[in-house]
């Protein structure tokens, strides 16, 4: 199968009828049907990610009795091996809509518990290739699995004979001369270079968060209405700033501007929020879930001497996106 075919592949919905399983918080799971596998932290579900659901994608329709598998953890596994805390690209309910959007048919969240996490991986492939009934295994040449890492791709081709199963392994997708990856992607969003983040990801960085009840202030005072997310406290955030965004709601598209931080010039003793202005919008959203896509910086957040200056600002800030907009030739939000 050719290059092209294969990555258009990723984004086929293989069960388009049938809503994806979504096993968490057991270490028990089984699989009656024959499967095709792949393993992995998938944070961020980036352009390389793609390229692995894409083989799984070929392998299913070589063979239509297969289900597609995707085994992950329900934390990054340093967080408990090195007391780390991490910040996600994309936290655990980000990726179920992820994952179910691309089609795969079930996503297991296993706990990283310290059985799992002090399991030899010979013992560690055992469990995963009889009980999931295993018939192929998809993966980068950087995966690695079990306790301290031991087990690789090499472990995984060792063994297969044995449990009947083969391995697909996938080289590295790449980006000017760079392995894409989830910690590239981060480096990226980091920085605030949000268009770069995006081509890496495949899709633009988000945020999904209930819109909450505010002081109101953006629009009784500023005569610029917003809604107000507070973020997972998990999820990886660009640099406090102003940035050119996108929000779904109900399946449309609204054009905006949101501001990522504390409000500096209100008292600025505010969460860090994700506030966004929606133009040429006024309905009620308060306690509806809704996602906030980020395609490119404008500016630093700041404090302003006055209120007057803020507004002033923002009105600047506004006219920055529509013509960011305009001159990207976005006739319509679906294009995006």
């Amino acid at each position: 199968m050719k290059g092209k075919r294969i990555l258009g592949l990723s984004r086929f919905l293989w069960n388009k009828d049938k809503d994806m399983e979504y096993i968490k918080q057991s270490i028990t799971f089984k699989m009656e049907e024959p499967t095709v596998l792949s393993l992995g932290k998938f944070d961020g579900l980036h352009r390389g990610h793609e390229l692995l659901i894409a083989y799984m994608a070929e392998k299913k329709e070589e063979r239509k009795d297969l289900k597609a598998v995707i085994f992950t953890f329900d934390m990054p596994p340093k967080e408990k091996v090195q007391n780390i805390s991490a910040q996600v690209l994309t936290t655990n309910q980000e990726k179920v809509k992820l994952f179910e959007s691309r089609g795969v048919d079930c996503l297991i969240e296993c706990p990283f518990t310290k059985e799992i996490m002090c399991m030899e991986p010979e013992d560690f492939i055992e469990k995963i290739v009889i009980s999931l009934n295993v018939k192929y295994i998809v993966v980068g040449t950087d995966f690695h699995f079990g306790y301290k890492r031991r087990g690789n791709y090499q472990m995984l081709l060792k063994y297969a004979k044995q449990y009947g199963y083969e391995v697909k392994v996938v080289d590295k997708m790449q980006e000017d001369g760079r392995d894409i990856s989830s910690t590239y992607v981060r480096e990226e969003i980091t920085l605030g270079n949000m268009e770069k983040a995006n081509k890496l990801l495949g899709y633009m960085f988000f945020v999904v968060g209930i819109v909450l009840h505010g002081k109101k202030l953006g629009k009784a005072i500023l005569g610029i209405p917003t809604i107000n997310l507070i973020p997972p406290e998990d999820k990886l955030l660009p640099p406090f700033g102003v940035y050119v965004t996108v929000t779904e709601w109900k399946g449309k598209k609204y054009p905006g501007i949101t501001n990522v931080g504390c409000k500096p010039t209100i008292e600025g003793k505010h969460p860090v929020g994700v506030e966004t202005h929606l133009f040429d919008m006024s309905e009620d959203m308060y306690g509806a879930e809704v996602k906030v896509s980020f395609l490119s910086r404008v500016r630093a957040e700041q404090k302003f001497e006055s209120l007057e200056s803020l507004k002033f600002q923002m009105e600047q800030d506004i006219q920055y996106a529509r013509r960011y907009f305009s001159a990207k030739k976005i006739c319509s939000m679906e294009q995006l």
